[in-house]
């Protein structure tokens, strides 16, 4: 079973980051933005029934839990760690939604996407308690997903979004557009 060993503020005050030994997953991510799409996940439910929690991310070796603006952490920390701590959890890889476009350019172009979020944005992002996820590129617009702090974050939608954008525009395609989800 997991254990809290740490837990981390994020930029997002309504966002606490619970790092977790050993690891929760091999590899991928699940988020979760409310009770009912935490069916059938042991941890992300359990969390949820606490109340006053609007999303759950986790991946790898933390938590990313985001409570309602109006809750005091003082009345949730606990009963999280307690959740995480008492949750038996089947450790698997899961898989994103990446959609490519029909054409071989686009899977050449969402590749190399794929490759410069995977070392200059995602660590990044997780470091923060969040996540970012591919939801479908046509070759000109890709489409994302925040999770974990940064789903809630106003920065995600306005500065770091015109950083991935701007990013991908001078190193893969200048008329690239990125639209968050």
């Amino acid at each position: 079973m997991p254990k809290v060993i740490n837990i981390e503020p994020t930029p997002n005050p309504d966002a606490l980051k619970f790092i977790c030994q050993p690891a929760l997953l091999r590899g991928g991510t699940r988020s979760f933005k409310d009770f009912a799409s935490a069916v059938g996940d042991p941890l992300a439910s359990a969390i949820f029934a606490l109340g006053k929690v609007t999303s759950v991310f986790y991946m790898d070796r933390f938590v990313t839990v985001n409570k309602e603006t109006a809750c005091e952490w003082s009345d949730l920390i606990d009963p999280i760690c307690e959740a995480i701590e008492d949750v038996k959890l089947e450790v698997e890889a899961t898989g994103g939604n990446m959609a490519a476009g029909p054409d071989a350019s686009a899977d050449e172009k969402l590749r190399k996407i794929n490759e410069l979020l995977d070392h200059r944005i995602r660590p990044g992002l997780a470091g923060d308690g969040g996540g970012l996820e591919v939801i479908s590129f046509d070759g000109d617009t890709l489409q994302i997903s925040y999770h974990g702090a940064c789903g809630a974050c106003p920065s995600s939608t306005s500065g770091t979004l015109r950083y991935i954008e701007g990013m991908l525009q001078e190193e893969v395609d200048p008329n690239l557009r990125v639209i968050s989800y």
